[in-house]
């Protein structure tokens, strides 16, 4: 919200009503609360203007108002209909509202086939959805649509199967009716894996299936099967997106084909490496493509100072977990739970008891449909009875990217942002490469506030070298020091 109001409380409007309190505000433009039985949306001349010549809103609809040196355009709405800002817009609190936003996306889409409406003003109104046309990078139309049904939660329509969780008062059938009525599909399995069939049958299907394939032309895909086969997608990281692909996405989503030869599920799996090197963004991504409830089990939600209650916590996660299935467990820094019981570092009995604990419910998680991913920096420490087959079957080192990861990734970010025509890609890469991943998705991001921040309208070289200065730099050359140091200052 931004930091200035533009009118001062107390300030009476050309209808005779005041101004109470500012609800929401973007760069141009801003929300007021009155005492009347309108609220106001104020903006600024050229951005009222440009929703007139696309045909948003009518100009014939905005009144003036000036204070000071400032003169602004003015859209009332009565406080029956909502005015909010898309992104910090309370969550509907019936079908109604949900359809009246599904339709007002609909309809301004119509209107412009490149404006992101994620930092919006929805004015219901009028069923119009008012594009800010930010430097913020393009959100999808069911991205926006599942973030305002969940009130702030940043989904997909697509994972609907997540959207009817966290959006549990609501019936499955009214949600999808919402979807609809944007315009979206449903997906046909809702994320959901489908049910194994006896051997016998699943085989006899197997062979059918290759029979028919071989004897009849190839049918162009409807909208599910293609659904199904989209491919998991890791810019930066093109080894790991083919084992995410074919050890994962493929068991997941193609789930029949792989269960009448007896592969049930995927099998667990340990990403290692160097901090940095980008697991915990790998896993995020896979997560995220999967779709499924996810379940953290790290230092800070499972960890306890008494003797059995991290056992404890850990069975709940598991039993959580299955009770969600399919659902994905992600193990962050297992060398807390799982360093080797033989090791002196390990601290007594309780600790052996976490191990036990892991041993017993990792198999039985992956029966019951839970995908688990763990990462180490230190898989010299983990406890061998852990990554034995039948446990983790894949382990997986991941080293500090190479400057073609890093280019891929880079490319994959600027190309969602609008740029200058004469950005020196290759002077990013020098600075980038050898660093985290992380530190490539912070100087793209960073580098799109700072031309936001300077009123641009792209990305620009000045813009990229100020994020890179913002970069830490190295510490290789800084002497390790044990204690504290004193600045005697």
């Amino acid at each position: 919200m931004a930091k200035d109001l533009w009118l001062p409380k107390g300030f009476e409007l050309p209808d005779g009503s005041k101004i109470r309190s500012l609800l929401y505000s973007g760069d141009e433009w801003q929300i007021f609360d009155t005492n009347g039985s309108n609220n106001i949306l104020l903006t600024r001349p050229e951005l009222a203007r440009k929703w007139d010549e696309f045909g948003f809103i009518d100009k014939s609809l905005f009144g003036e108002v000036a204070f000071g040196n400032e003169s602004f355009r003015s859209l009332s709405s009565h406080k029956k209909y909502t005015l909010a800002a898309v992104e910090n817009g309370k969550s509907p609190e019936s079908k109604v509202d949900a359809l009246a936003f599904a339709f007002a996306l609909k309809e301004s889409r119509k209107l412009s086939e490149d404006a992101s409406f994620h930092d919006a003003v929805y004015v219901e109104q009028y069923s119009r959805l008012l594009p800010a046309w930010t430097l913020k990078p393009h959100v999808d139309d069911q991205v926006v649509l599942g973030t305002w049904i969940t009130g702030g939660v940043v989904i997909s329509t697509e994972s609907f199967r997540r959207l009817t969780t966290l959006k549990g008062w609501m019936p499955a059938g009214d949600l999808a009716e919402i979807v609809k009525a944007a315009g979206f599909t449903v997906p046909a399995d809702a994320g959901l894996l489908a049910k194994r069939k006896p051997t016998s049958q699943a085989k006899s299907d197997a062979k059918a299936a290759i029979a028919k394939e071989a004897t009849e032309p190839e049918q162009p895909q409807t909208p599910e099967e293609s659904a199904k086969a989209k491919v998991f997608k890791l810019p930066g990281r093109p080894q790991l997106e083919e084992f995410f692909n074919e050890h994962v996405i493929d068991i997941i989503f193609n789930a029949e084909k792989y269960q009448a030869l007896g592969i049930d599920f995927p099998s667990a799996i340990v990403l290692h490496g160097p901090p940095g090197c980008g697991k915990t963004f790998a896993v995020e991504r896979l997560v995220e493509f999967i779709d499924w409830p996810c379940y953290s089990i790290d230092s800070n939600s499972v960890g306890s100072p008494f003797i059995h209650e991290t056992s404890k916590k850990i069975s709940e996660v598991f039993d959580n977990a299955i009770d969600g299935a399919p659902s994905v467990i992600v193990i962050d820094e297992m060398e807390s739970f799982l360093s080797d019981r033989r090791s002196g570092s390990s601290s007594g009995l309780h600790h052996v008891e976490e191990v036990a604990e892991f041993l017993r419910r990792i198999p039985e998680a992956i029966k019951n449909k839970v995908l688990i991913v763990a990462m180490t920096n230190l898989i010299e420490m983990i406890d061998p009875a852990i990554l034995r087959r039948g446990r983790f079957d894949h382990i997986i080192e991941v080293g500090m990217p190479s400057r073609e990861e890093v280019a891929s990734l880079v490319d994959s970010l600027l190309s969602k942002l609008p740029k200058a025509d004469d950005l020196n890609v290759n002077k990013i890469l020098d600075e980038l490469t050898g660093k985290a991943l992380s530190d490539s998705a912070f100087v793209i991001r960073e580098s799109a506030r700072l031309a936001a921040k300077a009123g641009k309208t792209e990305l620009d070289q000045i813009s990229i070298e100020a994020a890179l200065n913002s970069l830490p730099k190295d510490q290789e050359k800084k002497s390790r020091r044990i204690g504290f140091v004193w600045d005697n200052k």
